[in-house]
């Protein structure tokens, strides 16, 4: 898991306030590690590839996504261990960070075992 914080998580949540840039995050965390490639994001999602391209540089710049060139195609894939340092982040605290059933808290071995 990322260890991020305010400034960070300031950062993350900034590449993610926006609607486009939270559809093709959402699109990419649903598909798993494995990611897809522009095309299929384009095609999938109806998003302009000019436009697709801006978004995916702000979400790979703010550390939510990485990308990897397969011959001509380049993958998007979403890293999880960005996104569940955030959700740390943002529930470590809840309930004074005493257990509860609002917010419940997997060590990495057990998230990742479990997905």
């Amino acid at each position: 898991m990322a260890d991020v914080g305010t400034k960070n998580a300031v950062k993350l949540l900034s590449a993610l306030a926006q609607e486009s840039r939270l559809d093709i995050y959402r699109h990419l965390v649903e598909l798993g590690p494995e990611g897809c490639s522009t095309g299929e994001l384009r095609d999938r999602l109806g998003i302009p590839g000019a436009t697709l391209s801006f978004h995916l540089k702000e979400l790979v710049h703010a550390g939510l996504l990485t990308s990897v060139s397969k011959g001509r195609f380049v993958f998007y894939q979403p890293d999880f261990s960005v996104m569940n340092g955030l959700l740390h982040f943002l529930t470590e605290n809840c309930c004074n960070g005493e257990p509860c059933q609002i917010c419940v808290h997997e060590d990495a071995d057990t998230a990742a075992t479990s997905a």
